[in-house]
């Protein structure tokens, strides 16, 4: 591994790695998804965006104005025939799928139509890949949540068994496993780089999404109610939601140019930022500063959420000299400073792009 590191050569400017490039990004107006679109705008590329309208209101996605320089295509990942219109309109040149359906708990209400989008989409989204001229790269985002979760303490690498538990998380090993025949049978003959990101738990400014702890205690405060927290024992990857996509840029651009760089990667903090959810309540209590309590509301009825997770992110720091920007405090106070910002009636968009300027300059 050190000598095939020592051999490649990384490209970290963002500016020069996408300015100009024609990007397709599906689940654009998710939170990560607007996030993204966010990045990719500012380092030059022509982004164009395929997803349903916005699942949240508020949603991110409209109260930045995402929308304005972009090319956006409203539909479902699972109708085939729109989205193949769509990448014969654009021709794009890199590929990011992020359009899922990803809470755990829906899962479990939905689990058909949650296979259907999580699996089917990613099929939908390689068919137009490989039968649309120009894409030269692909970035599948997947989940942390995709491993056989053994409960132990280690991280999980790479080369660790694929089974997910709930509907979600096998869902997504199921899209990993495409993604795997995909680029066996059609993609390396292509010439097309395809990698897979299992991100652990990313928060910050703009999510609004149900079941999710740290817009479940947003909501919480701005009702003045007491957060009301499911598995407060349980330890997760959490980080701030811009570490996870510069990883995703870097990745998808480097590929392009080195398709051995192409694969399965953990993104995720260092192990002091692996915390529990308690934890991570307390400090959302700290940095929202006003007076908020929260109280443990486990139940043995509850659907089954693993317990302890977190990865080993080694191959990714070895190929790309990475490491984390910000810690778990940096992320929860970017994520509160974010929030009320929006309370005031702030820019959201000049507030995305500043806190995108401050990420990338404490990289420096």
């Amino acid at each position: 591994m050190e000598n095939l590191v020592k051999d490649k050569k990384i490209k970290t400017d963002l500016n020069k790695l996408y300015n100009g490039k024609k990007v397709f990004v599906t689940g654009h107006t998710g939170f990560k998804g607007s996030w993204l679109v966010k990045m990719l705008l500012l380092a030059g590329a022509d982004v164009t965006g395929y997803s349903l309208h916005p699942a949240t209101t508020p949603s991110l996605y409209k109260i930045a104005n995402i929308s304005k320089d972009i090319t956006s295509f409203y539909g479902d990942i699972r109708d085939y025939e729109h989205l193949k219109k769509a990448f014969n309109q654009t021709k794009p040149d890199i590929v990011f799928h992020l359009a899922a359906q990803p809470i755990v708990r829906e899962s479990y209400k939905n689990p058909r139509l949650t296979y259907e989008t999580n699996v089917m989409g990613t099929v939908n989204i390689f068919e137009c890949a490989r039968t649309v001229e120009g894409v030269k790269s692909i970035i599948n985002i997947t989940t942390d949540k995709v491993y056989k979760n053994n409960e132990w303490v280690w991280g999980y690498r790479e080369t660790d068994p694929l089974d997910g538990y709930d509907p979600y998380s096998n869902s997504k090993s199921c899209s990993e496993l495409v993604t795997s025949s995909y680029s066996n049978s059609f993609f390396h003959e292509l010439g097309i780089p395809v990698s897979t990101a299992r991100a652990g738990n990313v928060i910050g400014g703009g999510d609004f999404a149900k079941d999710r702890i740290i817009p479940d205690c947003i909501r919480a405060a701005l009702e003045s109610k007491t957060i009301e927290v499911r598995n407060p024992y349980s330890i997760r990857p959490y980080q701030h939601v811009l570490e996870a996509i510069k990883c995703y840029m870097l990745i998808a651009a480097n590929q392009m140019v080195d398709s051995e760089l192409a694969g399965n990667y953990n993104i995720g903090p260092d192990d002091t930022d692996c915390i529990t959810t308690g934890k991570l309540v307390e400090l959302f209590c700290q940095y929202w500063g006003e007076k908020i309590d929260w109280k443990d509301c486990s139940s043995p009825n509850q659907p089954h959420e693993a317990s302890f997770l977190r990865l080993d992110c080694s191959r990714l720091k070895n190929i790309f000299s990475w490491k984390p920007t910000w810690n778990i405090e940096d992320a929860v106070e970017k994520t509160c400073s974010f929030t009320k910002e929006w309370m005031e009636g702030g820019n959201l968009s000049l507030i995305m792009e500043k806190q995108i300027c401050d990420f990338i300059a404490n990289e420096e």
